[in-house]
C-alpha cells in the first residue's frame, strides 16, 4: 500500500535533493500565521496541510494572493473550515504559507516505480496538455542532463518552451536539471513508489516546483 507524504513533508525531503520549491512556511497555528506573513512584502499562497486530504483544492484548502496578516488569519479561519467541513475527522498539521510566483508556463514532472521498468520519469505541459491531450513522455531514471533535454524536448508541446504565443522561452537547463535531480532521488529510495511535482511553473528564466507530493511503500 502507498503512503502519501503532505506537501509540507515532501518539500522538505525534495529541497535536500536541490529540487526548487521555492519559499514556504509552515504555520501550526491561528497565531503563527501574523508573523510570517508581516515578512512577506510579496502576496502568498496559503493551503491546508493535512495527510487525510490529498486533494486541497477540491476541499476548498486553497486560498491566493493573501497579503498581509489580517488577510492570513482570515484564511486560516476559511481554510480550517473547510477541511472539517470537507472531512470532519481529519487531522490538520497546519496551513503552508507559500510565495508566489510570476505567471509562466506550467509543466508536470512525476515518477513512479515500475514493476517491469523501475524507477520511471514523466514529463509533460500542465493543463489541458496532459488532461485532454496526453501530450506526456516517459524515461528510465536516473536521468543524464543530456537525457532530460531529449525528454523535454520530446514531448509534442515543446515549441510553448520556447517562446510560441509571445511566452518568454523557458530556462531548459535549469528543467532539465530539476528532472535530472527529481530522477536521482527516485532512484536513490527504494521505498519511494510515486513522486508528482505538479505544477511547476517556469518564469523569468527560473523554474519551481509549486506542489509536490512522495508516495511511499508503507
Amino acid at each position: 500500500m502507498t503512503k502519501m507524504l503532505n506537501e509540507y513533508a515532501s518539500k522538505e525531503i525534495l529541497k535536500q535533493y536541490g529540487i526548487p520549491v521555492g519559499w514556504y512556511a509552515l504555520a501550526k497555528s491561528r497565531e503563527e500565521v501574523a508573523p510570517i506573513l508581516r515578512e512577506q512584502r510579496d502576496p502568498v499562497a496559503m493551503k491546508i496541510i493535512s495527510d487525510d486530504i490529498v486533494h486541497k483544492t477540491e476541499a476548498g484548502g486553497v486560498k491566493l494572493n493573501i497579503r498581509g496578516a489580517e488577510e492570513g488569519e482570515a484564511a486560516w479561519d476559511v481554510l480550517l473550515a473547510n477541511a472539517k467541513a470537507y472531512k470532519p475527522d481529519a487531522k490538520v498539521e497546519g496551513v503552508l504559507v507559500q510565495r508566489m510566483v510570476p505567471k509562466g508556463v506550467e509543466v508536470i514532472v512525476g515518477g513512479l516505480r515500475d514493476v517491469q521498468f523501475g524507477p520511471v520519469i514523466m514529463f509533460g505541459l500542465g493543463g489541458i496538455f496532459v488532461e485532454i491531450f496526453k501530450d506526456v513522455q516517459f524515461r528510465m531514471a536516473p536521468l543524464t542532463p543530456k537525457e532530460a533535454l531529449d525528454l523535454i524536448t520530446s514531448i509534442k508541446a515543446f515549441p510553448m518552451l520556447t517562446g510560441a504565443r509571445g511566452q518568454a522561452p523557458v530556462n531548459l537547463e535549469a528543467l532539465a536539471e530539476l528532472i535530472v535531480s527529481t530522477s536521482e532521488f527516485l532512484s536513490e529510495n527504494q521505498d519511494v513508489k510515486e513522486i508528482d511535482l505538479n505544477p511547476v511553473i517556469c518564469f523569468a528564466g527560473n523554474v519551481q516546483a509549486l506542489d509536490a507530493s512522495i508516495g511511499y511503500d508503507g
